[in-house]
């Protein structure tokens, strides 16, 4: 009986001292955290166990931001952290956020985590569109977060695609442009590779000094009236506060640097404004809700602190831990100069090592031909060999053929020989033939002589032969009539037409037409290249018309005004803060 009361009563002190503990846990821009706390915790408690476990010193930054209903609400430092309208289903979640801004986050932020951080929620709100940023603002930043997470840029390593899988750009930048992921990943490679040399650190400080001159940037905004009941913003930043129009989160109306105001103070919705001076009247305007008023007085009142707060010395603390960051990053940038020399002299190792290696292949590449020569060679001294010997036996083959020759050549003389007493007894033959043909030439001489006479003879015959016809004819019959004799056809004369070989000199016709030619190409050529330019200046107008004029957004259009007019935040904030606080606080209860 006793044991089990005292294991009752053990069991009852071991629930107690689990109810005085609770587990919270804390989600940073980087990790997540859990914690063990105790009831009794307040709000600065937990934080500070979370900037310890952080190693975080700039903590006048941050704060533990949770969701309550329709809206968000802080964690107040002097309060415990069950007090506040949190969930109380364990692990408690809240958020470690920056709960107010630099103005100049180069100049301001000294810790490497709180640029990290800083860095980080910036780039989410920019991505989550919570702050507008035109598409060329968007590719610049998105190289920059690619050169902090990837760092320098490699060709060999850093691939078309290896930015598949990253979200750098808000979807309504992707959704204004007829662009595929691939050109997006062109035009933000081509950045990249322009910040070669720059640490993780440096990539981040130059997202935040670009993000900071957006319009949006470290702004709060809420939903106001004036006296009049117009619907307006109220935004709150590090410089002061602003009225926008409820269409038009990017150019104010009018603003209120926090060295004008000297007093903020709300009571149920309405807010009092008290003006630094005195002269002016104190300008009021109404909040929806009771939760939103005091958001804005903790936003107002933080805000308006570290504005004066940058304005003073700084603190020893501040000092210290700008002194330490110097001396760390002089540290950062000697052991980087070294890194950088190292791989400098590995990068000349390696081109030495490789032009070594191109050298031995290029002298194996030598020794390859100068052994294939000397093949060649034996092949040519063994051919030439072969020639040789296949030489001599010609040579001894036309010695050979000069003998049969030169004995030709005696009996050829033999027949010379021979030939002349045959020529001697031709010209004896044909001195009695000379003499048998002049011996037949007067015989001949003397028959014709015996021939004229017997045609005379004949003839005379003949004659008495007709001159006796003819007396008998006269005798016996008439005289008959005989015809002469029709003379011949005649022939036509022999015609004929000789056609000369006709010729034709093209030289003239080829130059013409290879002139022509060249003109034909010339003109082909200039109307290729009109083409090409014409695609050029086409492709020009794809790019520019890439953009999709329905889709843009009032902030876009609103955006391109400003630009065109020349009016930036800062410029835009001095002009509006030259008239007196007077005027403009009259201006604002007229709106």
């Amino acid at each position: 009986m006793a044991s089990a009361l005292a294991a009752k009563m053990g069991l009852n002190s071991l629930r107690r001292k689990q109810a005085k503990n609770f587990n919270v846990r804390i989600t940073t821009m980087d990790a997540d955290m859990e914690f063990s706390c105790e009831v009794k915790w307040k709000g600065k408690d937990l934080f500070d166990l979370v900037c310890r476990a952080l190693g975080l010193r700039e903590t006048w930054f941050f704060g533990f931001q949770y969701d309550v209903k329709d809206a968000v609400a802080w964690i107040k430092m002097d309060k415990k952290v069950l007090d506040h309208d949190v969930s109380k289903e364990e692990p408690i979640t809240l958020n470690f956020l920056a709960k107010f801004y630099p103005e100049n986050a180069e100049e301001e932020l000294v810790q490497d985590i709180t640029q990290r951080l800083f860095f980080l929620q910036v780039k989410n709100k920019i991505l989550e569109e919570e702050i507008y940023c035109p598409p060329e603002a968007s590719v610049l930043l998105a190289s920059y977060a690619v050169q902090a997470k990837y760092g320098d840029y490699d060709p060999n390593v850093h691939k078309l695609g290896f930015l598949a899988q990253e979200e750098l750009l808000p979807k309504r930048v992707i959704n204004l442009y007829q662009m595929t992921a691939e050109m997006w990943e062109e035009r933000i490679t081509s950045c990249y590779a322009e910040h070669r040399g720059r640490t993780r650190e440096d990539a981040e400080m130059e997202y935040l000094k670009i993000a900071q001159d957006l319009e949006m940037y470290g702004i709060n905004y809420f939903p106001i009236r004036n006296k009049k009941g117009t619907d307006l913003l109220l935004g709150v930043d590090a410089l002061g506060l602003h009225i926008y129009d409820p269409d038009n989160k990017l150019t104010p109306k009018c603003s209120f640097p926090w060295n004008e105001i000297r007093n903020i103070s709300y009571s149920d919705r309405e807010f009092a404004i008290k003006p630094l001076d005195k002269k002016t009247d104190v300008f009021k305007f109404n909040s929806s809700k009771l939760r939103v008023n005091k958001l804005i007085l903790q936003l107002c009142m933080g805000n308006h602190d570290l504005f004066m707060r940058r304005r003073r010395v700084d603190s020893l603390e501040v000092q210290q831990m700008k002194a330490q960051a110097r001396e760390e990053r002089a540290r950062k940038r000697v052991e980087r100069q070294r890194l950088e020399r190292e791989k400098h002299l590995r990068e000349v190792a390696e081109r030495a090592r490789d032009d070594l290696e191109r050298r031995l292949i290029q002298l194996q590449d030598e020794a390859h031909m100068a052994n294939d020569a000397l093949l060649r060679s034996e092949e040519t001294a063994d051919l030439l060999a072969e020639k040789a010997q296949i030489a001599e036996e010609e040579a001894k083959l036309l010695s050979q053929k000069a003998s049969e020759a030169e004995a030709e050549m005696q009996r050829i003389k033999v027949t010379a020989i021979r030939s002349e007493e045959e020529r001697r007894m031709m010209e004896q033959k044909m001195l009695e033939a000379e003499m048998m043909a002049l011996k037949m030439a007067d015989e001949s001489e003397r028959r014709a002589m015996e021939a004229d006479q017997l045609k005379q003879d004949l003839q005379e015959a003949r004659d008495s032969e007709r001159r006796a016809k003819h007396k008998l004819l006269e005798i016996t019959s008439k005289s008959t009539y005989s015809p002469s004799a029709v003379p011949g056809d005649v022939m036509p004369p022999d015609l004929s037409f000789s056609r000369e070989n006709l010729s034709f000199d093209f030289k003239d016709t080829d130059m013409k037409r290879l002139s022509m030619e060249i003109e034909k190409e010339k003109v082909e050529y200039m109307e290729k290249s009109k083409h090409l330019q014409e695609q050029l200046n086409e492709l020009k107008t794809e790019i520019e018309s890439l953009k999709l004029k329905e889709r843009e957004t009032p902030l876009d259009i609103l955006h391109n005004e400003n630009t065109e007019k020349g009016t930036s935040k800062h410029s835009n904030f001095k002009k509006l803060t030259l008239q007196s606080t007077k005027t403009r606080v009259a201006y604002f209860e007229e709106l």
